[in-house]
């Protein structure tokens, strides 16, 4: 083992990460772990499942931590701190590629050439500032394909949200003009911008042109609204993250704030997994370092609290941005007061799912009472078809924790049959088939299963449960609670039947908390198999028979539907008019003639 800084990774017998970790020196780090006697037991448990070890060295150890933050969100090892955040931040975006720009939310790599400012904290965040972009300063927000086919003013320019250039409402020099002063206000200078508008404002009253005094007069209100200053919107910040952390019962909430240009962009509260006996400063220590893992830190971090390495943490998220990064801790004047509004913030939405915890384990507990479980059930798997006349047929699985909805444990199964159309029991066998084949599979390779369900609740009635029952006794699987929730009279909410095995078939009271809690896991379970189906059905109708051509990607494809019009036009098509479509070869078009032609020899094909 080499003294380099570096990362290691402790695998278990079946080759998956128990933990990932990183070392100034990696030698004398897993050294440590060579002496039981001193290690807490939780770190005696890793090292007795680990088999193998990994490395990787590099050259200083704030490499080692973007990298150890970077292997721990992608392999989620169960004894490391890990952040569950896999949505994307949404950025908002004015466009250079245009000679009118257009400001827009955008979402995913910034391929498009263009300025982006972010990352907001959510769409509703980047939605308000467009809406203050448009009233201040009137830039466009449409496609350019809507951009380019108007030919008269939209909405937005009868509620002033809109110049339209669209029609040449405003000259290219005049938009530019006020594309720069926004791009200033998304910079922090609002004051300056505030000034040029007063002094336009000025100039066009002494020139009597009153209307023209008076929008300017309205864009200065809409600015004078938006920059104003709070312990929301600070005026001592520009560019920062205001990240702050509160710790109770074994679990941790950071709330972190997104002040962009001296405005904030919105907050988002997380919720780190992590075992009960870690510290707060260490959690707080290992959400930095992947929190940043696939987006640029800003120049300054405000902490609520001191890290055990924030001299290296502040070095490595440097060494990320390419500009030095300032992590601090303030303990007087506007910014103490910005990180006690977000301390207080992760302290009230930590009680609330606390709060929300208990009465989700008083719910699971009614469910162990009213079908005579052993003990409350950890984990419990709905089921649900959803097809039209038999096509796009699929079946999902939702699941359900004392957490809430475990939605990165959702799975989704394409019928593949033989089945007869809209069969709804065929369909109900596969999917507990396969869901069930491979965990007892992975059962037998020396890995029991960790998501294995005490309870199965399937949407139907008295036939789904039978189709189920015989499904689990084929592969021999004995202790999970079967349950079906048919719907009532009518399809009535409220009056549903319960059918499990040992018991006649039953109601609950309309107004029975238990009966609530099945029929929002039955809710959901059909509303991911809807949205399962539609995405599907979706797919298969933007698809036609030139995706199944071999060489004929989106490009070319788009070049023949543009000029035949159709896959139905290019289907009879003759081979000449194929080879003079635009932009298809010789050689494709005739390979998209042998293809709807395949008995004709291409020899005898003039």
């Amino acid at each position: 083992m080499p003294a380099n800084p570096g990362v290691y990774r402790m695998l278990d017998a079946k080759g998956e990460a128990l933990y990932v970790g990183k070392a100034r020196s990696l030698k004398r780090r897993v050294t440590s772990y060579t002496q039981i006697g001193r290690l807490p037991e939780r770190l005696r448990r890793m090292v007795s499942e680990t088999v193998t070890m990994e490395i990787v060295t590099t050259h200083t150890e704030a490499e080692a931590l973007l990298l150890e933050a970077n292997l721990i969100k992608r392999l989620k090892p169960r004894f490391n701190i890990v952040l569950r955040d896999d949505k994307s931040y949404p950025w908002l975006m004015m466009t250079e590629d245009h000679p009118y720009p257009q400001i827009a939310k955008h979402r995913g790599a910034h391929g498009r050439k263009g300025s982006y400012w972010g990352p907001f904290a959510s769409a509703w965040a980047v939605n308000q500032t467009v809406t203050a972009m448009q009233r201040v300063f009137l830039l466009r927000s449409c496609a350019d394909t809507v951009f380019s086919t108007r030919t008269r003013p939209c909405l937005l320019f009868q509620i002033k949200r809109c110049s339209a250039p669209c029609v040449g409402r405003i000259s290219t020099e005049e938009y530019a003009r006020l594309v720069g002063q926004a791009k200033a206000f998304l910079a922090g200078r609002s004051g300056t911008v505030q000034q040029e508008l007063a002094a336009e404002m000025e100039h066009a009253a002494k020139a009597l042109e009153f209307e023209r005094a008076a929008a300017v007069r309205d864009r200065i209100r809409g600015l004078t609204f938006v920059q104003g200053n709070d312990v929301v919107n600070p005026a001592s910040l520009t560019d920062a993250d205001v990240i702050a952390a509160w710790q109770t019962a074994g679990q941790t909430c950071v709330q972190v704030f997104f002040v962009r240009g001296g405005r904030n962009n919105g907050n988002r509260a997380f919720f780190p997994l992590h075992a009960k006996a870690e510290e707060l400063p260490a959690v707080l220590s290992a959400f930095i370092a992947q929190f940043y893992d696939d987006k640029p830190p800003p120049p300054l971090l405000l902490l609520n609290q001191e890290l055990p390495e924030q001299d290296l943490i502040a070095e490595a998220l440097s060494l990320k941005g390419s500009r030095k990064v300032e992590i601090t801790v303030p303990q007087r004047g506007e910014k103490h007061a910005v990180i006690l509004h977000a301390e207080t913030n992760a302290r009230e939405a930590l009680e609330r799912r606390l709060a929300e915890s208990a009465g989700q384990a008083k719910l699971l507990e009614g469910v162990a009472q009213l079908f005579s479980l052993p003990a409350t059930p950890e984990r419990i798997e709905v089921y649900d078809n959803s097809h039209i006349m038999g096509t796009n047929p699929y079946g999902v699985m939702i699941v359900a924790a004392p957490e809430g909805f475990l939605k990165a444990a959702y799975r989704k199964f394409s019928i593949r049959g033989p089945i007869t159309p809209g069969d709804d029991f065929a369909m109900m066998r596969e999917v507990l088939q396969r869901r069930f084949t491979r965990a007892l599979r992975e059962q037998m390779e020396g890995a029991p299963p960790t998501d294995w369900p005490d309870l199965l609740l399937i949407d139907g009635g008295i036939g789904q449960l039978s189709a189920a029952r015989v499904v689990l006794a084929d592969l021999g699987v004995q202790d999970v609670k079967l349950v079906a929730i048919a719907k009532g009279p009518d399809r009535d909410a409220g009056r549903e039947w319960l059918h499990t095995d040992g018991m006649a078939p039953f109601q609950l009271p309309p107004r029975d908390p238990v009966l609530y809690f099945l029929q929002r896991l039955r809710d959901e379970a059909h509303r991911f198999a809807i949205t399962t189906h539609r995405a599907s059905r979706s797919k298969t109708i933007r698809q036609s028979e030139l995706d199944e051509i071999e060489g004929i990607g989106a490009a070319r494809k788009r070049a023949l539907l543009n000029h035949f019009g159709s896959a139905r036009g290019v289907k009879m098509a003759g081979l000449t008019d194929l080879e003079a479509a635009p932009g298809i070869s010789r050689e494709t078009a005739r390979r998209v003639y042998a293809h709807f032609h395949p008995g004709v020899r291409m020899e005898s094909v003039s």
